[in-house]
């Protein structure tokens, strides 16, 4: 009988892929793929390391996995296994860490396991490289829905923001060959999946270390060409692009792209110039008001989600009140809010000016409240325009959900018939549950 392993994700995206394409190489040995609620042989967790709240649930899930099976093998891979390997071996239940390199090499670490009875069961085994050994590219793409897949096309990051551990758990800046990216795009292509979310650490930076070292061929901007070439799929989305690697070139294209959505999502940390000195990053607000600026001049009705993150040692009542009001009074359309917290082996983690726990929490407070009130007023801004719905594969409390290309989420009485297919819909009204009502128009058949 074939032995069954279960997965569970912490974290980003990109961490999405990597699992899906860690699982492939499961199935490919012949393993059973099940739900992490299940009994498995081997609970593998793909680990995240950007805030504190991730490190703790590791435990929980450890846990989690002993109750179903405690005889089950139990293997923790990425970011905070790169880290701090040892702290998860420590961890009760834990059998073997594998670091940024070694997590693709899993199977064969778990048959080695498996086959190795005599092993001192308890005492979690370390796999992990020096980061700077971390200089080749896997790639990876998810598909985790009948609707939309994440293709990773860039890892690593060669960016020093105070706050981050990203560099030092994955790497530098490195990327996928654009043959390889536009086979994937192809090989998901032909799974009749419509939509594609571009993934990586810092996507922006395509087309460095394509091989193996720092020379590149290729651009973001090439790569953004290529992919709206491919025959068969309906959407591309940008996860995430940084303010100063986001060109107008790229705007340009998307304005006038066959597949590429109006969705822009763009980290801004702070919209205090202070703050962002300290942080390290790479721009100053004004760079941030232009590319706002540049978007809403080629595409009005796009939509612009924002990262900020509040707390940040120094960062005072004044400079809190700074990113408040700069973010109240730009064109964007909902925020991604973290509230800061220290992290081992970075700089901001010995700055002074600490901010108390509190003070963050209730910053946070604010500007998710500003986000509700960004959504809204965008959703609103969208009601009676024509645009193009893709469903999802989720009976929810007997609704079926969507969105449209520039991102508005859509609602509509549950028919399975919808599923993974594209409509053009009028914008009615906004629902007492924040999501938009809407009239078919017609369906596109593709």
């Amino acid at each position: 009988m074939n032995k069954k392993v279960a997965f569970y994700t912490l974290g980003c995206k990109l961490n999405f892929s990597e699992t899906s394409t860690i699982a492939r190489s499961f199935t490919n040995e012949g393993f059973d793929r099940v739900e992490f609620n299940e009994v498995a042989d081997i609970y593998v967790i793909n680990t995240c390391s950007v805030t504190e709240n991730a490190d703790k649930r590791f435990k929980s899930i450890v846990k989690q996995a002993q109750k179903v099976n405690p005889d089950a093998f139990v293997a923790a891979v990425g970011c905070y296994a790169q880290l701090k390997p040892q702290e998860l071996a420590d961890v009760n239940g834990v059998d073997l860490v594998l670091g940024a390199t070694e997590k693709f090499n899993l199977t064969s670490y778990i048959n080695e396991l498996i086959n190795n009875p005599e092993r001192n069961r308890g005492a979690g085994e370390v796999h992990s490289c020096e980061i700077e050994n971390a200089d080749f590219y896997v790639g990876s793409y998810s598909i985790g829905d009948r609707t939309r897949a994440f293709l990773k096309v860039q890892d690593g990051c060669d960016y020093k923001c105070t706050y981050c551990t990203i560099p030092l758990a994955r790497g530098i800046s490195r990327s996928d060959t654009m043959e390889s990216v536009i086979k994937n795009a192809k090989e998901i292509a032909a799974q009749d999946i419509k939509e594609i979310v571009l993934t990586g650490v810092n996507i922006g930076d395509y087309g460095k270390g394509e091989f193996g070292n720092k020379k590149h061929e290729h651009t973001f901007l090439d790569l953004v060409k290529e992919l709206d070439q491919v025959e068969g799929i309906e959407r591309l989305r940008i996860s995430s692009i940084e303010p100063n690697l986001l060109k107008n070139e790229t705007i340009d294209l998307v304005s006038k792209s066959r597949a590429f959505v109006p969705h822009f999502h763009i980290p801004l940390q702070s919209g205090n110039n202070d703050i962002l000195k300290k942080m390290k990053r790479r721009y100053m607000r004004e760079l941030y008001v232009d590319r706002v600026s540049k978007i809403k001049e080629v595409m009005p009705h796009a939509c612009i989600g924002v990262d900020v993150i509040v707390g940040f040692p120094g960062e005072t009542d004044e400079h809190f009140l700074d990113t408040y009001n700069f973010l109240n009074e730009l064109d964007i359309s909902y925020l991604h809010v973290f509230t800061y917290s220290e992290r081992d082996n970075t700089e901001a983690a010995v700055m002074d000016g600490v901010v108390p726990k509190k003070v963050r929490a209730k910053r946070s407070k604010m500007l998710r409240g500003l986000s509700a009130k960004k959504r809204r007023a965008f959703y609103e801004s969208q009601l009676g325009s024509t645009r193009i719905v893709l469903f999802e594969s989720e009976n929810k409390e007997g609704y079926i959900h969507g969105f449209t290309e520039n991102y508005v989420k859509v609602k509509t009485p549950w028919n399975p018939e919808l599923v993974n297919t594209l409509h053009e819909v009028e914008l009615t009204k906004i629902d007492e549950d924040g999501m938009v009502r809407f009239d078919f128009v017609k369906t596109l058949a593709f």
